[in-house]
């Protein structure tokens, strides 16, 4: 596994300190089907160095993955990816990513106890692997925040048509983003925070 660390221990870098300034901290749930780019979203926006766990795929995955459309996929996710982004001076979120693949899905009870929301990765060639995903969530009552990955040979879709798809409601925000860029995935995250900012002021 990669934890992207190294075998000295040098004490904590600068970065990797918490704000002075942070009064709050969320945790929030980054999922989607295999190959989504997931740990793509998590690595180009967190501020510290992320902790991933990825392991590389062998011929025993063959058959059990489904890697259509994804054939250069060489590497996957088997615990989680953890990452850290400040929103404001006193804002704090706190980036768990899931594995895709359906047989680490027992994982996803720990990974959300204690996350107020979650954004789901789509990639609009291979939108089938987000169904169950949406359908987990909710059946857990999270709310969540749906996100296309503009992956480059991936099709365009209007927005209605993709919302169609995923038979989501009308509430449920949908956005673009590049999961490679820090700026459209921290976007994203800030839409999250709009939306539960909304439902916390619509319960109150």
């Amino acid at each position: 596994m990669d934890f992207n660390g190294s075998d000295t221990i040098t004490g904590p870098r600068t970065e990797d300190v918490l704000p002075s300034t942070a009064t709050a901290a969320v945790k929030v749930v980054i999922v989607g089907g295999f190959g989504v780019g997931k740990t793509t979203m998590v690595g180009s926006v967190s501020e510290i160095r992320p902790l991933t766990t990825e392991e590389t795929m062998t011929q025993a995955s063959i058959g059990v993955d489904d890697n259509s459309r994804i054939e250069g996929k060489t590497a996957t996710t088997v615990a989680m990816d953890f990452g850290r982004i400040s929103i404001s001076e006193q804002l704090i979120l706190y980036l768990f990513g899931t594995p895709g693949q359906e047989r680490f899905w027992f994982l996803w009870n720990g990974l959300f106890e204690g996350a107020l929301g979650a954004v789901v990765l789509v990639d609009t060639r291979r939108l089938e692997v987000s169904f169950d995903v949406i359908g987990r969530l909710e059946e857990r009552g999270v709310p969540f925040v749906v996100a296309v990955n503009t992956f480059p040979d991936a099709p365009h879709h209007p927005m209605e048509a993709l919302r169609h798809a995923l038979d989501l409601p009308d509430e449920v925000p949908m956005v673009n983003c590049d999961a490679r860029q820090r700026a459209s995935s921290r976007d994203v995250l800030m839409t999250l925070m709009h939306y539960l900012h909304t439902l916390a002021a619509q319960r109150a």
